[in-house]
């Protein structure tokens, strides 16, 4: 039962869950929900027919009927709950795990992620102490509904004039192939660019850098643009720049006030921000007079809190993105048309993309470290109470996911893993010495003193 976790059910298929697992969370979720219909849509990967089918079969002998949409993105499913008012679905997913994984997540209505402490949770204590799953008197009936058409205009609207683009994609054999050349056409450069659950290239994750090598080579090929790599459900989306460098997400969320601001007009936009966003976002936004807000990491929380503030859009290192127009959601491909559509209107001015984002960062960024330890609680004090009894306290100190303190030349965040035995830390400096002398103190911390190893 290991596969459940802060903000959905995910693990090695036939490790960490089974089909039981499946049928289960099925049969219960009506019942948590409280409604008598699950949307259901599933990724390409190996195992999701099989976790498809028993998922399917726990919601019906529950009572409960099903709309299947077969495959899909996460952001489609996420869509098409929101858009046709459904008050429960599930996308069988391991996002960007590797291709042993499999999982599910799960929504409420309106798209609201459905996490550990909203009631994974619960049906996790269900199973857990046996509690029967009798075949209701009526058992549920399967109906097939077929959302592309529906989800292809709502995207549309969002589309810029990418003609004068060279622009390459890394599909990443996951579910953005079952939309891109539908939305670019096939004039752009694709990097694989089939369904293969296998993920036969490289892991769907473009946070990991080996998994961005073949667009960044690519980019530089062909002379494009800009690079846009999705990962396997297409929830997250990162980008290369014209130069073949990848462009940090959270700088990402600053430039997308060229199209909210610049070219709709919003004024004093909500902005959402997460914990280890670099200060040159809300620094850059700071001149559109943008109200930035700052919370924790991850969907369970990114997502109600920017439907709570009512902000216009948000994201977070990780390359997700949410957006007021997409029912508080987070849409890789939402993303990316806003972001090439700022790209094309920087090419008629005469400017690339990574001279914007240059205009953007500010500072030396030590992007996230792990550190594989034990005692994270114990690990996190300690390197808090180092920086408090050496620089004194803090200008600004956050406590809500894992620790951030600022001082006026740098800020780091240290923060646990939800799942793993690791302590994450990411910090930022106005120098390249003072970064690398930061990161030394802290690993000297936690290495010696935690027996933490650096990875």
């Amino acid at each position: 039962m290991g596969a459940f976790h802060a903000y959905d059910i995910r693990g090695i298929y036939g490790v960490d869950f089974d089909k039981t697992t499946a049928y289960k969370v099925g049969y219960f979720l009506p019942s948590l929900l409280k409604t008598d219909k699950v949307l259901v849509g599933r990724d390409c990967r190996t195992s999701s027919d099989e976790i498809h089918d028993n998922l399917i079969k726990g919601i019906t002998d529950a009572g409960a009927d099903v709309y299947d949409i077969g495959l899909s993105s996460t952001p489609m499913v996420y869509f098409a709950t929101a858009n046709y008012g459904f008050n429960a679905s599930v996308q069988i997913t391991a996002s960007h795990n590797p291709a042993e994984y499999n999982g599910m997540k799960v929504s409420r209505e309106n798209a609201l992620p459905v996490g550990y402490d909203a009631g994974l949770g619960q049906i996790k204590e269900w199973i857990e102490e046996g509690r029967e799953t009798p075949i209701a008197a009526k058992r549920g009936t399967v109906y097939e509904k077929d959302i592309h058409e529906d989800y292809i205009n709502f995207m549309l609207k969002y589309k810029g004039d990418y003609s004068d683009l060279n622009i390459a994609f890394d599909l990443s054999n996951g579910m953005a192939n079952l939309f891109a050349k539908e939305i670019y056409g096939e004039k752009p450069h694709y990097l694989f660019d089939t369904l293969d659950g296998r993920f036969p290239n490289h892991e769907p994750n473009p946070l990991v850098a080996k998994n961005v090598e073949p667009l960044r080579q690519l980019v530089k090929k062909v002379k494009a643009d800009i690079g846009v790599i999705y990962d396997g459900d297409a929830d997250r989306v990162m980008f290369v720049d014209e130069k073949g460098d990848f462009v940090a997400p959270d700088l990402v969320i600053a430039m997308m006030a060229k199209y909210f601001c610049d070219e709709r007009g919003a004024k004093n936009p909500l902005v959402l921000q997460e914990i280890r966003s670099s200060k040159a976002v809300a620094e850059y936004l700071a001149k559109y007079n943008a109200d930035v807000h700052t919370w924790r990491v991850g969907r369970a929380f990114a997502a109600p809190k920017l439907r709570e503030i009512d902000g216009l859009w948000g994201g977070e290192l990780a390359g997700h993105y949410y957006f007021k127009d997409f029912f508080y959601s987070d849409s890789g491909l939402l993303a990316s048309m806003i972001v090439l559509r700022i790209v094309a209107a920087l090419k008629k001015e005469g400017k690339t993309f990574s001279q914007q984002i240059a205009e953007i960062a500010g500072y030396e960024n030590s992007g996230e470290i792990n550190f594989r330890l034990e005692d994270k609680a114990g690990a996190m004090k300690a390197v808090c109470d180092h920086f408090r009894q050496t620089l004194g306290e803090p200008q600004k100190f956050m406590d809500f996911d894992g620790f951030r303190l600022e001082y006026p030349t740098w800020w780091f965040n240290v923060r646990p893993s939800n799942t793993e035995p690791y302590l994450r830390f990411i910090c930022e400096a106005t120098t390249q010495e003072e970064l690398q002398a930061r990161i030394a103190e802290v690993s000297d911390i936690l290495v010696n003193q935690f027996g933490g190893i650096r990875s």
